[in-house]
């Protein structure tokens, strides 16, 4: 077992439960022990990294910390956009000696232990789309998602800015399609896999997002997809929770309402191949029932 701090955000901690739940429970199965960060916070998201940048700093400082405290030199990530702000502040305190020891002397002070630069922050995805963790997913992925078609949905903040990030090319990623053919289903390729999913705007300009938001719905449906997989938390809320709200803007202007897409986290798209137990995968708690898809894998 490769032993990795666990940080879930936010979302996993409160709305997305099910993300939390279905990833400790897959965690073994692909030669995962993941340590729990039991006194961090959120990582701040976009809002305060552009409001107060000094502050999102010390704040993500503060969770690189107790993830090296744990002893393990990986940060393992479920969300797209914790990834990159953890990432990113690792990567300025890490360039930046006088910085660090200035975040680290204010950590001191309220009794945080100082951040070194020893850990990595690795997305979930990364580590079972490569490698060992792979290899431990195909042994895993006994049940298997024959004759599923799955639409992968990176969304933006896991590829881009690639300096950042850079685990694979950000107009061509390799990832989600290589573990969806690993569980056994059938990859939907679309154009929108990569855009965003509209999240950071739809307080601003709800028209703007939903505009954003139907393009990979429409286009996995165009696909034949039975289900969309994605990797981020946030990205999951707008396509499963915001399908009504897009629908019912598609009624007032008297257009069709889209079909019904089940919206299925990246833990859950393994642990359904793993033979993961309906406890652990909790899609009761989506918006758009995962019914018709699980009704499939049983004919």
């Amino acid at each position: 077992m490769k032993q990795v701090a666990y940080y879930k955000g936010c979302l996993a901690s409160l709305s997305a439960k099910e993300l939390d739940t279905s990833t400790q429970a897959l965690a073994p199965k692909v030669g995962l022990a993941l340590l729990d960060l039991e006194s961090v916070t959120c990582c701040g998201a976009g809002d305060i990294h552009e409001a107060e940048p000094d502050y999102y700093l010390h704040l993500n400082a503060r969770i690189l910390a107790y993830a090296e405290a744990t002893g393990s030199d990986t940060l393992m990530t479920i969300c797209n956009v914790c990834t990159l702000n953890l990432r990113q502040a690792d990567f300025m305190l890490k360039g930046d000696d006088a910085l660090r020891e200035r975040v680290n002397t204010n950590l001191r002070a309220v009794g945080v232990p100082p951040y070194s630069g020893a850990v990595e922050v690795k997305h979930f995805l990364w580590l079972v789309a490569d490698g060992e963790g792979f290899e431990l997913l195909k042994a895993s992925a006994h049940k298997g998602l024959k004759g599923i078609k799955i639409a992968p949905f990176y969304g933006c903040q896991i590829l881009r800015p690639s300096k950042l990030l850079g685990f694979e090319d950000p107009d061509k990623p390799w990832s989600l399609e290589r573990i969806i053919e690993a569980c056994g289903g059938e990859v939907v390729d679309y154009p929108a896999k990569v855009k965003c999913c509209g999240f950071p705007i739809i307080q601003a300009r709800e028209d703007t997002a939903l505009g954003e938001l139907i393009q990979p719905i429409e286009q996995a449906i165009e696909g034949g997809a039975d289900a969309i997989v994605t990797p981020c938390p946030l990205c999951h809320l707008s396509l499963d929770a915001w399908q009504s709200k897009l629908n019912a803007q598609r009624k007032k202007e008297g257009v069709d309402p889209l079909q019904p897409m089940p919206i299925m986290h990246l833990a859950q798209l393994i642990g359904v191949a793993a033979g993961l137990e309906d406890s652990e995968l909790k899609f009761r708690r989506h918006v758009v029932s995962m019914k018709p898809v699980l009704e499939k894998l049983t004919v």
